[in-house]
């Protein structure tokens, strides 16, 4: 985990404070059986809104853009953290800056509303494109209220949560001409595709809470921000930038046609960190010392504390073998929330992964073939039926999900790996999609 978490306390958990989960109920006692998604789902947020260097990002830029992402979800709960989070970070921008901003941000993002995810599918077995509405940054009193670096920021936040499947490489320059710097859009890309995974978990959890365990949310963020700003020495605004950074040569690839199972490559549109850069630190935010030779975990290492808590997060949703829904299903919700979002690459590998790990192949192959409304089995098709729901934006994930969930046999603990299998790879689909595209 980053270093200093003790500047939080130790008990404040986000996603169980967003959810309403209380100390010894069933949830609680769930999450604890997945220890390590737990601590670094935690750990994530810390390392994205409690970083020890905002000299990319600022604190108040994260909070705003937070804040945006939570009022596209409709998630009450969330507004309320990451505004009161706005009001408290904004301080450093000045007397009343805070305050000023967030009527702002969440008038621009009730412009901005939608019922996602939108884009046009480019695979030849995937027809069901969808058009919606673009959002940009358009009033001349707003711009000059946001600045460049903020009305660019929301406008990619737009893009990945609303519509992923129509992210592209000309976007990225827009950001770097807005002044943000190659480090800074991997941390910003990250922050977004992580709100799109919290808010997700706190969705599915929150309708199976009792919200017993709801705290004070401004209370809650107001501590978050004085820790930040002592972690952070009290930054507030980023390094003035140059001259704007350009991206690299576009990456020569050959599109894959399909929704496939085989193995498909990577290539970035940003510059990922060179090999000669990397410390201990970057090492170690790999948790796999031979990924330093895949560009996406190199370009990700920009962040490496990010990188590092993510990681780890995956790693337990997927691989906890203590009970809960079997691994192959998991690679479902998996591969069926790729489907979804429209990415090509995440659902290549889960939907192996899936068959590899027990689930029907030809089945496993459907799904990418006919897409999430394929009928496979009673079971499968709660779970693709419920990952769909919460993956939709706003979420649709509700108590007609979880019936059909129990009524297909899942427990409390498998309830929860549907949701956070799913809810992961909305967060993996929109790294994926927004700063690299696949390749045969």
């Amino acid at each position: 985990m980053p270093s200093n978490t003790s500047t939080v306390p130790a008990t404040t958990d986000i996603i169980d404070a967003l959810a309403g989960i209380a100390p010894g109920d069933a949830l609680d006692a769930a999450r604890a059986r997945r220890p390590e998604a737990r601590t670094h789902a935690q750990g994530s947020f810390e390392a994205l809104f409690l970083p020890d260097d905002t000299s990319h990002v600022a604190l108040a830029e994260r909070a705003a853009v937070a804040l945006f992402v939570a009022r596209l979800h409709r998630q009450a709960p969330a507004v309320e953290f990451y505004g009161a989070l706005l009001r408290e970070t904004g301080k450093g921008l000045g007397a009343g800056a805070g305050e000023a901003l967030e009527p702002l941000i969440v008038a621009e993002a009730e412009r901005a509303a939608g019922s996602g995810p939108y884009g046009a599918f480019r695979a030849e077995n995937a027809p069901e494109s969808t058009v919606g509405p673009v959002y940009s940054v358009s009033s001349v009193e707003a711009a000059y209220a946001l600045g460049d670096r903020l009305s660019a920021a929301l406008e990619h936040a737009h893009l990945l949560v609303l519509h992923p499947r129509d992210a592209a490489r000309e976007p990225l320059q827009h950001l770097l001409d807005a002044g943000w710097s190659t480090t800074g859009v991997v941390t910003l890309s990250q922050l977004i595709s992580f709100l799109t995974f919290q808010l997700r978990v706190v969705q599915g959890l929150g309708e199976l809470s009792t919200g017993e365990g709801a705290a004070s949310l401004p209370e809650l963020a107001a501590d978050v921000a004085r820790a930040a700003g002592e972690r952070a020495d009290g930054a507030s605004t980023p390094a003035a930038p140059g001259a704007s950074e350009r991206l690299p040569q576009a990456p020569s690839v050959e599109e894959p046609p399909r929704f496939t199972q085989q193995v498909l490559g990577w290539k970035p549109w940003l510059q990922p960190l060179p090999v000669a850069e990397f410390t201990e630190r970057h090492y170690e935010a790999l948790v796999q010392r031979d990924r330093v030779h895949m560009p996406y975990f190199r370009l990700l290492a920009r962040d490496p504390e990010a990188l590092r808590e993510r990681t780890l997060t995956d790693l337990d949703i997927f691989t906890n073998t203590d009970a809960g829904l079997p691994r192959a299903e998991r690679e479902v919700a998996a591969a069926a929330a790729s489907r979804y979002n429209g990415c090509v690459f995440c659902a290549s590998v889960h939907a192996r992964f899936a068959s590899e790990n027990g689930a029907d192949r030809d089945d496993v192959q459907r799904l990418l073939d006919e897409g999430v409304s394929a009928r496979l089995s009673p079971r499968l098709d709660a779970i693709i039926d419920a990952t769909v729901a919460l993956t939709a934006t706003p979420s649709r994930f509700g108590a007609a999900e979880i019936a059909a969930l129990r009524e297909a046999g899942l427990d409390e603990l498998s309830l929860l790996d549907v949701i956070q299998a799913g809810a992961f790879f909305n967060w993996a689909n929109r790294l994926m999609l927004s700063i690299g595209e696949p390749t045969l």
